[in-house]
């Protein structure tokens, strides 16, 4: 593909789609022994990383806003804030009923793939273009909802004792109407001259740093510590 054919949203999002062709979305989390000791560890491996992730995507999109603040944008990150702040007392029931406490929620991974989410949002949200971050945050949302759906899909599928309220939270195909916003948005950032490669560069880090998570989660966790 040239540079010309990725001069349009639905392009990049194609582009990016590419990237992670062949790999199982959720993999290799949906591959984690589903019963026997430890079988929950994964899982609350998961929401821990998620917890931890809230509070950086609040401050991403808080300052995409301040920096993107015009229509169609504004409502992209006002609605993604909105959407990580609700999901949080969610997740926090999720995390009790998997018998998790606050100490858990906290404990920090050695592993700096944990992390790789954290910095590649904080990255384009300070020194992105609107439709690097729009594409970021569209790769985010179909990686994620994938992934998660994957994952609760075999859980359900092998019979595996898992407490309800995981399988709710992570059950969620996601919202259409929000991922054709996000590639208004790109569009929108593209239409004023924003690169289009920048973009597809950010994405596809995104789409990296989230298979960074299920792949950190699925560990065995003996690398885990208290930070």
């Amino acid at each position: 593909m040239t540079t010309h054919d990725h001069n349009d949203a639905k392009s990049l999002a194609d582009a990016v789609r590419r990237t992670v062709a062949g790999k199982e979305p959720g993999s290799p989390l949906t591959l984690a022994p589903v019963t026997g000791p430890g079988a929950l560890a994964p899982l609350r491996r998961l929401v821990a990383l998620e917890y931890q992730a809230h509070a950086v995507e609040l401050v991403a999109y808080g300052t995409l806003l301040t920096r993107f603040p015009h229509p169609p944008a504004a409502e992209l990150w006002v609605t993604l804030g909105r959407i990580v702040q609700e999901a949080t007392p969610k997740l926090l029931r999720v995390a009790d009923a998997l018998g998790m406490s606050e100490a858990d929620l906290g404990r920090r991974s050695a592993d700096f793939g944990a992390y790789a989410f954290h910095s590649t949002i904080s990255w384009v949200a300070v020194s992105g273009s609107q439709a690097a971050a729009a594409l970021a945050a569209h790769t985010d949302m179909q990686i994620y909802y994938s992934g998660a759906s994957a994952v609760t899909r075999r859980l359900r599928a092998t019979g595996a004792p898992v407490p309800q309220p995981f399988i709710d939270y992570y059950d969620d195909p996601g919202d259409d109407a929000l991922s054709e916003l996000a590639l208004t948005v790109v569009q929108d950032g593209l239409d004023r001259g924003d690169d289009p490669q920048e973009s597809l560069f950010h994405a596809r880090r995104v789409a990296g740093s989230l298979l960074e998570v299920w792949r950190v989660a699925a560990h065995d966790g003996s690398d885990d510590r208290d930070e």
